[in-house]
């Protein structure tokens, strides 16, 4: 089955309710807080279709979307025309890759850091870190906490277009911290009816344990821990004192 990662068009959609100018503000502001270098450069990993890349070109900002998948990255210089913005793309892997000029600030939204095992993660440290200036930042959006099993749906619709989304997490076990994640789209579009599924086995991470493989790593600073939705970050909210942290954001800084 066709994967939603492959229909970009419709991956748009299904996240219309992103408010990137509020998310890049968002940005501004850690940076203004954290930052201990002057910002000129953004790199977006597992960027996808990414409106806040194309916001961040829009501030006069230096902007690169990083991706495996090429539909997502051919769809987003396609975007990034049409809005009279320059974007750079780069197709790697997330655990493997190496920028040719560093960038200020990395991000990574929605979740998307996905990995396999304890090795890849300290490969994507790595290959961030490789690829971020020195007292550059490392954002980080909803890093999975909640080790239950559990599935969420929502439904968006634009111009004609309607896409279902179905996000799925099967915990399955917890010696191996393994899980199965299940992306689906079910789209109407003018009366087309398509469906399309991804799948994949993916490692829960514990939050201690992500500090302390952070550490291990050894080339960032761990800053913080803080509650947040899609769109707002609260940094006078830090997650050890949260009752509900299934939305967060975590913040390192490049040593």
């Amino acid at each position: 089955m066709i994967s939603p990662y492959d229909k970009p068009e419709y991956y748009d959609i299904a996240f219309i309710f992103v408010n990137a100018k509020q998310q890049v503000d968002n940005f501004e502001k850690i940076i203004k807080k954290f930052s201990k270098r002057k910002v000129k450069r953004f790199l977006d990993i597992a960027c996808g279709p990414s409106l806040q890349l194309r916001e961040i070109a829009k501030r006069g900002y230096e902007a690169i979307g990083l991706d495996l998948n090429f539909r997502m990255l051919g769809y987003l210089k396609k975007k990034a025309k049409e809005e009279g913005v320059k974007i750079e793309t780069i197709r790697a892997d997330l655990t493997n890759f190496r920028l040719k000029k560093k960038a200020d600030f990395a991000f990574i939204m929605m979740g998307s850091l996905d990995v396999q095992s304890n090795e890849e993660f300290l490969s994507h440290l790595d290959s961030v870190a490789k690829s971020l200036n020195k007292g550059g930042l490392y954002f980080i959006q909803n890093h999975g906490i909640n080790s239950k099993s559990g599935k969420q749906s929502w439904t968006r619709e634009k111009g004609g277009i309607k896409v279902k989304t179905t996000f799925e997490w099967i915990y399955k076990n917890p010696i191996t911290q393994m899980g199965t994640e299940i992306l689906t789209h079910e789209v109407n579009d003018y009366g087309k009816e398509m469906k399309f599924v991804h799948k994949r086995d993916l490692k829960f991470i514990y939050p201690q344990e992500f500090k302390t493989l952070v550490k291990l790593n050894g080339k960032f600073e761990f800053l913080g821990w803080w509650k947040g939705n899609c769109n707002i970050w609260h940094l006078d909210k830090p997650l050890e004192k949260a009752k509900k942290f299934s939305d967060n954001m975590v913040l390192l800084r490049k040593k």
